[in-house]
C-alpha cells in the first residue's frame, strides 16, 4: 500500500531544480502524493503547473495548510528539490523538523543526510518519526562488484542518456516502460537515482551514493536480478548526468558494465551550455551519437526536453534533427513516446536474431 505524502518544494516548483518533487507528482508506485507545498503556486493544482494535467494535487503555502487541505491525512514529507551540492537548504529545515515532530516520515534523497543532524534525530524521537535518507550509502559489505554475469542476461538493454544532467531522463525512461508495456513488450526499468527509489522502481541503486569501485557491480546486479526474477523482453535503465557533462560524467558504465547496446537519447536544443556551466558548450547530437557509437552502443532515438524554446521552435528542432540525423525524433511531453515502441521492437528482434537473447 502506497504512503500517502506531501511534497516540499517552497518557491521551486516552476523551476528544474524541483525535479523529484516532478518525478513524484507524475507518478509513483511507493508514495499517493496528496500535496505539494510551494507558497508561490498556492492554489494551484500540481500537475496543471507542471505539464497542463490535472492530478488532483493541490499546492499550499505551507506544511500545515497541506495537512488540513489534503483529501486524506498524509504520513510522510518528501523533500521535492535536488539543489547542486545535495545540501538542505534552510527554508526546508523548520518544515521538515515540523513534519518530523507530528510524526510524519522524513524522507530526503539529499546528499546531506538529515538522519545523522542531531536536531533531526531529536525532532524525530519526539514525534515517534523515521527518517529516510535515500542517498544514505550502503556498507561495503553489501555492494556487489562487478563479475561478468552481465553476459548470462537475456533480456536486451536501452539506456536512456542524455546530452546534459536535468533534461527528464528519468520520466523518459519511465514514459517508454509504460508505452513498451501497453505495447505488448514486457519492460522493466533500472533506476539509478533517488527520485526512481521515490517512484517505486522494483530494481536499480543510486548512483552517486555508491564508491566508485563498485558503480559497475552494482549495475550489474541490479540487471541481473531484475532478469532472473521478472524474465523481460526489454530492460529500460535510467540515465544521470551526460557522457561529457565536465562537472560529472557518467552513462558509460551503463554501455560498458551494463552492456545496453541500444541508447534513447534526451536533449535540450533550447540549452546551449552544460547546466550551471557558462562557457562549456554542449556538444552537438551528432557528435554524440558518434561517441555512444564509439562505446560499441547505437542510439535508437532522440527525445526533446522542451526547455526554453516555443512550441512552434521545439517543433522545428525536431524536423530539423530528424532530417539531419535520420533518426526516429519525438517530443516525449507533448506527443508521448508511443511512436518509439515499434522502434524497441525493432530492436529486440534484432538483438534476437544476433544471438544475443
Amino acid at each position: 500500500m502506497r504512503s500517502a505524502a506531501i511534497v516540499l518544494a517552497p518557491g521551486a516548483f516552476k523551476t528544474d531544480s524541483a525535479k523529484t518533487a516532478h518525478g513524484l507528482v507524475r507518478g509513483s508506485e511507493r508514495f499517493d502524493v496528496v500535496a505539494v507545498v510551494d507558497p508561490s503556486a498556492t492554489g494551484q493544482d500540481a500537475g496543471t503547473v507542471l505539464d497542463g494535467r490535472d492530478r488532483g494535487i493541490p499546492i499550499f503555502a505551507s506544511l500545515d495548510d497541506a495537512i488540513a487541505g489534503a483529501r486524506i491525512r498524509p504520513t510522510a514529507c518528501i523533500v521535492g528539490i535536488a539543489p547542486s551540492g545535495g545540501a538542505l537548504p534552510a527554508s526546508l529545515r523548520a518544515p521538515l523538523l515540523h513534519a518530523a515532530k507530528l510524526g510524519l516520515t522524513v524522507v530526503s534523497g539529499l546528499h546531506e543526510l538529515l538522519g545523522d543532524d542531531p536536531e533531526f534525530v531529536a525532532a524525530a524521537a519526539a514525534g515517534g518519526a523515521s527518517i529516510v535518507d535515500v542517498r544514505r550509502p550502503r556498507p561495503k559489505s553489501e555492494l556487489h562488484f562487478w563479475t561478468g554475469a552481465i553476459r548470462d542476461v537475456r533480456a536486451p538493454r536501452v539506456a536512456v542518456l542524455g546530452t546534459d544532467c536535468a533534461l527528464g531522463k528519468r520520466t523518459t525512461a519511465r514514459m517508454l516502460v509504460e508505452a513498451c508495456r501497453q505495447g505488448g513488450l514486457r519492460t522493466e526499468m533500472i533506476y539509478t537515482g533517488q527520485t526512481g527509489w521515490m517512484q517505486g522502481s522494483g530494481y536499480g541503486f543510486v548512483l552517486d551514493s555508491v564508491i566508485n569501485d563498485f558503480v559497475s557491480g552494482e549495475m550489474e546486479h541490479a540487471i541481473v536480478s531484475c532478469d532472473r526474477s521478472e524474465s523481460p523482453d526489454l530492460i529500460v535503465i535510467e540515465g544521470q548526468s551526460a557522457l561529457r557533462n565536465p562537472s560529472g560524467p557518467c552513462g558509460s558504465e551503463l554501455i560498458v558494465s551494463g552492456q545496453a547496446r541500444g541508447v534513447v537519447l534526451q536533449h535540450a536544443p533550447g540549452r546551449v551550455n552544460f547546466k550551471g556551466r557558462q562557457g562549456w558548450p554542449i556538444p552537438s547530437l551528432q557528435d554524440e551519437v558518434a561517441l555512444v557509437r564509439l562505446y560499441g552502443a547505437r542510439v535508437l532515438a532522440v527525445t526533446l526536453n522542451n526547455e526554453r524554446l516555443s512550441a512552434d521552435a521545439l517543433l522545428e528542432s525536431q524536423r530539423t534533427l530528424q532530417k539531419t540525423l535520420g533518426l526516429p525524433v519525438v517530443r516525449p511531453i507533448e506527443e508521448g513516446v508511443g511512436a518509439l515502441v515499434p522502434v524497441l521492437k525493432s530492436f529486440v528482434a534484432e538483438e534476437a536474431q544476433a544471438g544475443r537473447i
